[in-house]
């Protein structure tokens, strides 16, 4: 038996092939049952997520835990994928045998293989006409084209014009997003475009759905990644649960509107809740989401997203709004604000517009209808105890040497146990300027400078002008550098009319008397530093592993004279958590309300180990500051203080492996001795995307908490989820949740319980859960892999809540 191969024209058949030779077809088989093996994996490899990244990015779809796909028998990975080439291509043809007798149409039987640029057709037999390039394959169909598979028992066709219909047990598998199922009839309207009667849609295993979409008539279009069923049903473990008459969905990773998946959520605040976004891709720089809720203590909500990308100019607008809310709060407690019948919502804006090079616009809105919203509407304890929202605008400028800025700040209340006054004074308006201007080699000169409105009821109002010239010194070689500094300080004050009858902290009571004496008030005095430091290397080895091994000693010397601020307000001025850069800052308060006074010497010590290729694998510090004057200048009510030294400030990092990483610090009080400060942070990686994470906090008189979460994969599977807060002082858990993930070829399933403590605990008894001042939280969201990429409420809680999920 003799085998000939010729090539055919995209419109002249000039011959035909007449048989394969045996060894040939022996050597096709053999590559047939290597390809039999073969699986076809959309979406990137999932990257393990670096240890200590707060934020993971989102595991693109992967279904490598799909069977091997019976279809890739005949899959060729060679052929190109651009249909454009079909054109010019020639047309290549094998067969067993040929009957050529009519020089119109010739028939092909016998293994028979016709090629053309990307396509790919297959069959038992096949009638081929040469004038019209219309053909008729017989048994055992099948076809490969545009990156799709199909198999069948007859189809007609016309080469030229990339139409065809396939019919008999078609079976067909989209090779860019693992789509597959079965049909009645197959038309082939274009090289782009194709449509299905008949039919059933799923990425699961092939003849395995575990859900899938079956309607009356399925359309493909290749150039938009877009699938439209008509009369459809979804189906989940072969039970219907949606009938839809239209239905548009992803047929690869493009972005495209349709539902995203529901959630189902429940809240002792808010009852049970249904969650059943819409996703609007509306042009490629801008896109909505819509997602209407429905609460079954509250009533129906609608919220949404707006993302937008323009011309100079980018942002997002979210929104939640509740027309009327239908619960009584005073079912809860008799004290409880009465939110029945009141429109409720939510706002946020984030903005960014590029005016011209060097200016730009930014503005934060964040805005609820009410105090009690977030804890109503909250289902986790990052949301329920947030107590201030802040919103801002500012438009800020930049050169080489100076930056500027001119805006406002506004904060509203959140917390319905607190009243309006603990809330920051709204900086309407607040201006900035910064100059560091370089004079020579290693001097240079700059200057801080703010100008602030506070604006706030009831309290002492009034501007303030802050002034902070400096010069400086940066003297450096490769082990050493020397960084004196000078500075002046000028603070001025301008209070509004009334200021006599204000405390600090709110209007005087009977008999007091004010501290503010006059109302244009101000400071000024001289800021003197230098900072210096040696660097020193050795080679060192631990475990087996050759390091780098610095040792840095540091000096930092402070001086301020001191001067009595007692009749300044205190508009935004703090005492700042002492730390190990503490030992290093100019001032200990934020704000300028407070400038202390110093006559310092801070020293500290630090030694890295460094590998070979430069990462840091360990970093200890160790340091104090000595103070040679007392520490006069102090909050009201806060007495001077004469000690000797700081707190003693060690921290560590290590990561001495790729799969651990521990920080720790800790702080101890040499006059009281006792810790004022410890916290430890660990965490192990387990596998590609497994996590364990514990930490442990305490600050002395405030604070004692362990924390521990955990992603555990227990198989390739499935997943364990886990995040437990617990407070020593109050005796009680913080926060507690449970979870369990499957992830199944197409199907990823996510069950969370979740315990949580509200902000304002002891002051509103909730009658509906065990614990007063607690609420639980229950969550359920199924996503269809490959049906396009959403971030429901379980998957951003979990995000939020597990360092390192992913």
């Amino acid at each position: 038996m003799t085998r000939t191969h010729r090539s055919l024209p995209p419109r002249r058949l000039l011959a035909v092939a007449a048989a394969l030779a045996l060894i040939g077809a022996q050597a096709e088989a053999g590559t047939g049952t290597t390809r039999r093996h073969r699986t076809v994996e959309t979406g990137d490899t999932p990257q393990a997520c670096p240890l200590g990244t707060f934020v993971c990015p989102p595991r693109p779809d992967n279904f490598a835990l799909c069977r091997p796909n019976a279809l890739l028998e005949f899959y060729d990975p060679t052929l190109p994928q651009d249909t454009r080439l079909r054109e010019t291509a020639d047309t290549h043809a094998a067969a067993e045998h040929v009957d050529s007798s009519n020089q119109t149409v010739y028939h092909l039987a016998g293994n028979v293989k016709i090629t053309r640029a990307d396509q790919q057709l297959q069959a038992d037999r096949v009638d081929y006409n040469d004038e019209t390039t219309d053909y008729d394959a017989r048994g055992n169909v099948r076809g490969q084209a545009a990156g799709e598979l199909f198999t069948a028992d007859h189809m007609q066709g016309n080469t030229d014009a990339s139409r065809g219909v396939a019919e008999g047990h078609l079976r067909y598998q989209m090779l860019d997003s693992h789509g597959n199922g079965t049909a009645d009839r197959m038309h082939m309207l274009d090289a782009q475009h194709s449509r299905y009667s008949r039919v059933s849609y799923s990425t699961c295993d092939v003849g395995h759905h575990l859900w899938e979409i079956r309607a009356r008539e399925l359309t493909i279009n290749k150039e938009t990644g877009r699938g439209v069923a008509r009369g459809a049903t979804m189906r989940f473990a072969h039970v219907p649960f949606l009938y839809l008459p239209w239905l548009s969905f992803p047929v690869d990773n493009r972005r495209m509107s349709g539902f995203l998946y529901p959630t189902f959520a429940h809240t002792s605040r808010a009852g049970y809740m249904l969650s059943a976004p819409y996703y609007l891709n509306l042009a490629p720089n801008y896109d909505a989401t819509l997602d209407p809720r429905l609460y079954s203590k509250r009533g129906p909500m609608l919220a949404g997203q707006t993302r937008y990308l323009l011309p100079g100019s980018s942002g997002t607008l979210d929104f939640e709004y509740l027309d009327s809310d239908r619960f009584d709060d005073r079912t809860l407690s008799p004290t409880a604000t009465d939110t029945q019948g009141n429109k409720r919502w939510l706002v946020r804006l984030d903005d960014s517009i590029a005016l011209w090079p060097g200016w730009s616009i930014g503005t934060s809105i964040n805005r609820a209808s009410d105090r009690n919203y977030l804890r109503d509407f909250g289902s986790d304890l990052y949301t329920v105890a947030t107590g201030t929202l802040t919103s801002s605008s500012y438009l800020r400028g930049s050169g080489t040497w100076w930056n500027a800025s001119f805006g406002t700040d506004y904060y509203q209340n959140v917390d319905p146990s607190l009243p309006d006054s603990v809330v920051q004074y709204k900086r309407w308006p607040r201006a900035t300027l910064s100059l560091d201007i370089p004079l020579n080699r290693w001097l240079e000169a700059g200057l801080d400078s703010e100008a602030v409105a506070f604006r706030k009821d009831d309290v002492v109002e009034g501007n303030r002008l802050d002034l902070y010239p400096y010069l400086g010194a940066d003297f450096q070689g490769a082990a050493w550098f020397v960084r004196p500094k000078l500075a002046w300080r000028y603070t001025a004050y301008q209070l509004k009319n009334g200021y006599q009858y204000y405390g600090f902290y709110g209007p005087l009571a009977q008999g007091q008397v004010s501290p503010f004496t006059d109302r244009t008030p101000s400071r000024s005095l001289p800021i003197a530093s230098i900072d210096s430091g040696l660097i020193f290397e050795r080679d060192t080895s631990l475990f087996g592993e050759h390091y780098t091994q610095t040792l840095e000693p540091r000096l930092y010397y402070l001086y301020a004279p001191y001067r009595d601020q007692g009749n300044l307000p205190l508009f935004d001025t703090t005492l700042m958590s002492f730390d190990y850069w503490q030992l290093f800052s100019p001032n200990q308060y934020s704000g300028a309300d407070r400038q202390m006074n110093a006559n310092n010497l801070s020293a500290a010590v630090t030694t890295r180990l460094l590998d070979d290729s430069g990462v840091e694998r360990l970093s200890l510090s160790f340091g104090q500051i000595r103070y040679f004057t007392p520490q006069k200048v102090q909050l009201p009510g806060v007495p001077v203080t004469d000690w000797s030294g700081s707190d003693y400030v060690v921290e560590l990092g290590t990561q001495l492996s790729d799969q651990w990483r521990l920080n720790s610090s800790y702080q101890w009080n040499p006059h009281s001795r006792q810790t004022d400060m410890g916290s430890l942070q660990l965490q192990r990686r387990i596998g590609l995307d497994g996590v364990l994470n514990f930490s442990y906090r305490f600050r002395r008189n405030l604070l004692e908490q362990y924390d521990a979460s955990m992603v555990y994969p227990v198989s390739a599977r499935w997943r364990l989820l886990g995040h437990w807060t617990y407070s020593v002082r109050d005796r009680r858990t913080v926060e507690a949740m449970a979870g369990l993930q499957y992830e199944g070829c197409c199907v990823r399933v996510s069950v969370l319980g979740r315990h949580f403590v509200r902000g304002y605990d002891g002051l509103v008894t909730d009658t509906t859960t065990a614990n007063p001042g607690t609420d639980n939280a229950i969550m359920f969201e199924l996503e269809f892999k490959g049906m396009g990429a959403f971030n429901g409420q379980a998957e951003s809680y979990l995000r939020r809540g597990i360092l390192g999920y992913q």
